[in-house]
């Protein structure tokens, strides 16, 4: 029997069964013995049955499709989302469809998007951090079920799950601060998330709670890319007064920052001290280790995919913004800053 001629009640005869409980067994919905479903299963296996996803959609069934829609497929961060995802949506035996939106996220009436928000799937969530306003009002009047992962540019009636980036950076510029360091710089990210604004309010709140003033030329532009990173080091290290620590809004930008200070001839962080933010796996393997601040994005996956299957089965106890703690990694990137050195120095006797 060829693959695309088989149907359902093909299933249903070879496993012994009704097709309503072929059906059900297959679907997940209503109820099938254990054993029902185990001979049906083996029974479309054996036939190389697949269920028509359209058909199901057009009965108003449901087409256990999730689509996660990315914009960066070069983001570590991105790509750790997209697999806690998977390995979430696989527990609920959902399947996983991955859409690039990169160039569709400028307008929201176009095409693309508007096959997305009628392709075949139950529910879309989204991992992205940058979207345009009218990107989001089209999603806002979907009636999809849609979940968006760390967005915090504007206010939206869509649910978020999200990390707390702002108490993680005063947690940065407090470990600093701690260490002796007094003149600590920003990098910043781009200007089209909502995540760099937070995380540069967090490191402005950090030095004002410490009785330190923000000093201007301590605060660079950056996009979150290496090479950013790597510029806005040079420049700050070109200062009259360079900073003695730099904390950078996510870790490529850091990484770039170390690049500097190694290229200037300075020691991380014997020199300058440097903190990124995300922990990317890159951020453990480097010499030395980058401190940063890490989401736990395991725990969040698992809340985006309960949240998402809540609204696709229209349960109650629904969550509009469910946020997660930021957690600072100390590794060996950042050390004692002057002040620290200056009040070891004042504590020693010289015997004589």
């Amino acid at each position: 029997m060829k693959k695309s001629t088989v149907t359902l009640v093909d299933v249903a005869e070879k496993a012994g069964v009704s097709v309503m409980t072929a059906s059900r067994a297959l679907s997940g919905e209503g109820y099938a013995s254990e054993k029902s479903r185990t001979k049906v299963q083996a029974a479309a296996q054996a036939l190389g049955y697949a269920p028509n996803a359209l058909a199901r959609m057009m009965k108003g069934g449901r087409t256990n499709v999730v689509g996660i829609v990315i914009n960066d497929l070069s983001s570590a961060v991105t790509n750790a989302f997209a697999s806690a995802l998977s390995a979430e949506l696989r527990r609920y035996e959902m399947d996983l469809f991955i859409y690039d939106a990169m160039g569709d996220l400028g307008g929201g009436k176009g095409k693309r998007l508007s096959q997305l928000l009628h392709g075949l799937w139950d529910g879309l969530i989204y991992v992205l951090p940058r979207m345009s306003d009218d990107y989001l009002k089209t999603l806002e009047a979907s009636s999809s079920p849609i979940i968006l992962i760390n967005y915090c540019r504007h206010e939206t009636s869509l649910p978020v799950v999200r990390g707390d980036n702002v108490n993680g950076s005063h947690d940065a510029v407090s470990h600093l601060v701690d260490l002796g360091h007094r003149r600590i710089a920003f990098v910043r990210g781009s200007v089209y998330t909502g995540q760099s604004a937070e995380r540069e309010s967090g490191y402005r709140a950090g030095l004002q709670d410490a009785g330190l003033e923000v000093a201007p030329e301590l605060v660079r532009e950056g996009d979150f890319s290496e090479a950013s990173g790597l510029e806005a080091g040079r420049a700050l290290l070109a200062l009259p007064e360079p900073p003695t620590a730099i904390f950078a809004a996510n870790d490529a930008m850091a990484l770039g920052c170390v690049s500097a200070v190694r290229a200037s001839g300075l020691r991380v962080p014997e020199d300058i001290s440097v903190v990124g933010f995300d922990d990317v796996p890159m951020a453990a393997v480097v010499q030395p280790g980058l401190t940063t601040l890490r989401h736990p994005i395991p725990a969040m996956a698992q809340a985006a995919v309960q949240e998402l299957m809540r609204r696709i089965r229209q349960e109650p106890g629904r969550r509009q913004r469910i946020e997660f703690p930021s957690e600072i990694v100390i590794r060996e990137s950042t050390g004692p800053g002057p002040a620290a050195v200056a009040r070891r120095g004042r504590g020693r006797r010289v015997a004589g």
